[in-house]
């Protein structure tokens, strides 16, 4: 596809949105909550709990006690906000792991035999993705830590510069509930408990810890968002015993213990009234973003989850962090991290988050990057400076933001140019080099951390790769900019160059002696990367993974050449679990799973129509690279019920998934439910999104296939611009199919067993017929 003359038509096309402050505005401490008219709230069963005055007025409190989830309902005059309480168990169930193999087969096995078996059908189950490894965080061994304390949550708001850890057990660093409920610090009841969230998404932690005999102790805490301490994040409290739907003893707290008479516990008004707050806060921190609608609400609450959590990760809601709590992360020397930045303006732009992405890319840009192109951080990887260049060409495409890059059209202008004196460098080797005309440098940051980073200072496939994608689309749009033309032009033809060199280069470094053929992740090298990592330490194969995720994200080799590569991967050890793997040397304990930076490869599965194998990277990254309930996600995240370091890239990477499954656009095509899975429109329930940003324009759709009568109903709303072919996929299981789809009372053109062309005048809302066969 050419897309160069895409993008710079879509992005003349577009009209400039709303972003021209760059700086994403903070919310007031107090915003009036989002309510729902009471009568649709059946109070059957429920408690009242209390009442209270706020804003002037009158609230109530019922809570269902007759559940371990029951829900919050906050009533005012005819008007009510129910905040759900969904819990999952956070240990492992009856289901042996590993499909009954052994671990050590699993984690020295090349091939990924997890993965091998849950596709063995076509499209995974869910349910057996879930259960296939037991639960992050599930198995705590304090020896595995380093001294540090096993967090699996932490609380915080937007305003404050820092965050509170929240234990497995429910304790703060703060507060300890165990204090007011005796036995409720204990760390072996807490190993059973169940976790989630309150409101669905919001950024309150809920765990229930059964005692048996229908007793439990039931924990809530969130951030009080009308503190405004510069970096201490005040804590509210509810501990709780109950029995059979009866509160036995409740106690309330802010921050800290009680120290009569200066500090009391405080009464139960103040806690909800804080609650209510709290909730009010985080609807309109989260308010921009595009809704969905899906049969199991969970999918979309994580993907809101995954932007508040940004919002309280970063300081201000903006400043970059890599991590949270502790300086492994959180530490400045991982602030200028490239990849913090990608994620987040990736994941805010897809999602129609354009006051946030506008933010993150004007701090990144005024205090990470200098005016020569390099960046404030130890290690810059190199592939990742292409991946820059090619998001501010997405930022364009969907916002229309023409001021901001403007503001920093010199620095991208030097970020280009540093990739092209990486490439005068490689053009000055002799032609006989393996690496002569591919881009030299560290894929990796960690690579700036040894003795001798020259070692990977090496022409890496990825590196050569993201260069191409990002010159190409910069280019596209650099005169719309104010840019020379000549500038571009010069762009786009060394991108020519690079990307022949690049083909020619894995062509000529394919193993065909492997079944299936095997290329590695730089030219050149005659063992494979588990061959070099064992025998070779260091190794210039460090970090494989790495490469091939942004290989295949890069999306510019041919398509024989990203399948060859996928394959590669599945065969000879670089994924698990269907999700890319952190390879290491192999040994028989473990066969860690990728969190963050991965996402690229799905984006490639995607594009070339693996959709099973794309839905089986997004039930895996979500059930084994985050913590159950309370969704707190992994860098690297082990298969054995481990806890792994949380990073916010990684964090970010199901918001991607989910979008990508939904809407996603590959050049000039549009694509709706491409990876909606067949098991939710076989549920009977409404999939839905609406106002969902792409280059032509907003897109929504709202279907619901009624199995009984064998018919699908609903309606696409197309965009303000029509791409070159726009298409619905509504995926079936084994033994059905599509007798007839119509699109706004005609016939729809079949491209397959379950995907049809979508026709229609610009802003239409089409109706969707559809029948089984």
């Amino acid at each position: 596809m050419d897309r160069r003359h895409f993008l710079q038509s879509m992005a003349a096309a577009t009209a400039a949105l709303a972003v021209m402050d760059a700086k994403a505005t903070p919310a007031p401490l107090w915003a009036a909550v989002k309510t729902a008219p009471l009568a649709d709230v059946d109070l059957s069963g429920y408690s009242l709990v209390c009442h209270f005055d706020e804003q002037g007025k009158r609230w109530a409190v019922y809570e269902d006690w007759q559940r371990q989830d029951g829900a919050l309902v906050f009533s005012q005059g005819q008007q009510a906000l129910v905040l759900t309480k969904r819990l999952e168990a956070t240990f492992a169930g009856d289901t042996p792991p590993y499909l009954g193999m052994a671990l050590s087969k699993v984690a020295l096995s090349d091939a990924d035999l997890l993965a091998d078996a849950l596709l063995a059908n076509g499209e995974p189950d869910e349910t057996a993705v879930r259960t296939v490894a037991p639960p992050l965080a599930s198995k705590l061994n304090p020896a595995d830590y380093g001294g540090r304390l096993p967090w699996n949550s932490f609380v915080g708001t937007r305003q404050c510069n820092d965050t509170m850890m929240v234990y497995p057990n429910g304790r703060t660093r703060t507060y300890h509930p165990r204090q007011v409920l005796k036995g409720a610090g204990s760390d072996e009841l807490a190993a059973k408990r169940f976790e989630g969230l309150v409101g669905g998404w919001m950024p309150a932690v809920h765990k229930v810890v059964p005692l048996g005999d229908g007793r439990y102790y039931e924990l809530l805490v969130f951030a009080d968002v009308d503190a405004t301490d510069t970096f201490i994040a005040q804590t509210w409290h509810r501990s709780a015993l109950m029995e059979k739907g009866k509160v036995l003893e409740v106690h309330y707290a802010h921050s800290y213990p009680a120290y009569p008479p200066r500090r009391e516990p405080p009464p139960a008004a103040d806690f909800y009234r804080a609650l209510l707050r709290f909730a009010g806060y985080w609807q309109q921190q989260l308010a921009d973003m595009a809704p969905c609608q899906l049969p199991d609400p969970s999918w979309s609450d994580m993907a809101r989850f995954a932007f508040a959590r940004e919002l309280v990760v970063r300081p201000g809601g903006t400043y970059p962090k890599y991590g949270a709590v502790d300086r492994d992360y959180y530490g400045p020397e991982y602030d200028g991290f490239q990849d913090t930045f990608t994620s987040s303006l990736y994941a805010n732009l897809e999602w129609g988050r354009f006051a946030q992405a506008s933010a993150v890319l004007d701090q990144y840009f005024s205090d990470f990057v200098y005016e020569d192109g390099m960046i404030n951080m130890r290690g810059p990887e190199t592939g990742q400076f292409g991946l820059t260049l090619s998001l501010l060409a997405r930022y364009f495409q969907l916002t229309g933001d023409k001021a901001l890059l403007q503001k920093h059209r010199g620095k991208i202008a030097a970020t280009a140019a540093l990739l092209l004196e990486l490439h005068d460098a490689a053009l000055a080797l002799p032609k006989t080099a393996p690496g002569y005309g591919l881009i030299h440098g560290w894929n990796e940051s960690d690579a700036c951390l040894f003795e001798d980073p020259s070692i990977w200072w090496k022409p890496y496939y990825a590196n050569s790769a993201m260069t191409v994608r990002g010159l190409v689309d910069i280019a596209a749009i650099w005169p719309q900019l104010g840019g020379e033309p000549a500038l571009a032009a010069r762009w786009r033809q060394r991108a020519a160059t690079l990307k022949a060199r690049l083909k020619t280069s894995i062509r000529a470094n394919i193993r065909h002696d492997m079944s299936p053929p095997y290329i590695g992740p730089l030219p050149g090298v005659a063992l494979t990367f588990r061959q070099a990592l064992t025998q070779q330490q260091p190794s210039e194969q460090g970090w494989p993974h790495r490469v091939y995720a942004e290989l295949l994200h890069a999306d510019v080799l041919p398509a024989d050449l990203a399948n060859l590569v996928i394959d590669c991967m599945r065969a000879y050890g670089a994924t698990s679990i269907g999700v890319v793997a952190n390879i290491t040397a192999p040994n028989d304990k473990e066969r860690n799973l990728l969190g963050f930076i991965s996402y690229g490869y799905a984006l490639q599965l995607l594009r070339l129509g693996r959709v099973d194998e794309y839905l089986l990277f997004m039930y895996a990254h979500r059930y084994h690279a985050h913590t159950p309930g309370s969704w707190t996600a992994g860098e690297v995240s082990d298969i054995t019920g481990g806890m792994p370091l949380f990073c916010m890239p990684a964090q970010l990477t199901i918001p991607l998934l989910l979008r990508w499954a939904l809407v996603f656009d590959d050049g000039p095509q549009l694509h709706l439910a491409k990876a909606v899975p067949h098991a939710w429109w076989q549920s009977g329930k409404t999939v839905a999104c609406e106002a969902i940003p792409t280059p032509w324009g907003k897109v929504g759709y709202r279907l619901q296939l009624h199995l009984a009568e064998g018919r699908l109903s609903g309606t696409v709303t197309l965009p303000q611009k029509l791409p070159e072919v726009l298409t619905l996929t509504l995926r079936l299981p084994k033994g059905q199919r599509w007798q007839q789809l119509l699109v706004g009372g005609q016939p729809a053109e079949a491209l397959g067993q379950d995907c049809f062309v979508v026709r229609g005048e610009v802003g239409q809302v089409l109706a969707i017929e559809g029948r089984l066969g």
